[in-house]
């Protein structure tokens, strides 16, 4: 019970000083040996939310949850196409504040694959039937990596920033046989595998001073 009161009276503050938001912005992810996909860069967006700890502070903590659509373009013989890769992210940055109107912003983030879909300009689907099983089967649901970036607080609750997050896992996993029954992988699995390193901007706006 003692305990309990304890974390109460120093934790109510921080609580009730917390600044909630909301954030939008684009993605540009690149793969490390793009050689083995012929990969180029690829765009998509992030939209989520945030809670940080007040900004008046030197040193600071944000935690985000936020939707990514990222992926990849790749390009093997006579096929081209696009994957798309949908991700709930759970980033959790230590955030040094330069001013009220500028912040450093380090950490590290997990995120989970919900979603993958390829496009492809082969006549027909490489999905098709039952040859390569579900596209998800080839991807690591689970991923985590480093970031980093900076965030500039111009006017009132206004925010803008960018960020740098590279992936510590692989991108690809090898399937089970007796679910996918695959022999050949699809042409947008490379022959190596690849980590994904995603480059973020995007604006928001804080709530609370």
């Amino acid at each position: 019970m003692k305990k309990l009161i304890f974390f109460l009276l120093f934790a109510t503050p921080t609580i009730l000083m917390a600044q909630f938001g909301v954030k939008a912005g684009l993605n540009s992810t690149d793969v490390t040996n793009a050689s083995s996909i012929n990969n180029t860069s690829s765009s998509g967006f992030n939209v989520g939310i945030f809670y940080s700890t007040p900004y008046k502070k030197i040193l600071g903590s944000k935690t985000e949850l936020v939707f990514s659509r990222q992926g990849y373009n790749y390009a093997t013989g006579t096929v081209t196409g696009k994957v798309n890769l949908d991700y709930i992210m759970l980033p959790q940055y230590m955030c040094i504040n330069i001013t009220h109107f500028f912040q450093i912003q380090v950490g590290f983030q997990f995120a989970y694959l919900i979603n993958a879909k390829a496009d492809s300009s082969a006549p027909a689907n490489p999905l098709s039937g039952t040859q390569y099983g579900q596209l998800l089967d080839y991807y690591n649901r689970f991923t985590y990596g480093i970031g980093g970036g900076v965030e500039v607080h111009p006017y009132e609750g206004l925010l803008a920033g960018v960020r740098l997050n590279i992936a510590l896992n692989d991108l690809y996993k090898i399937p089970d046989q007796s679910t996918s029954g695959s022999v050949t992988p699809p042409s947008f699995v490379p022959t190596v595998n690849v980590k994904a390193n995603l480059f973020q901007i995007y604006v928001g706006w804080r709530f609370g001073k």
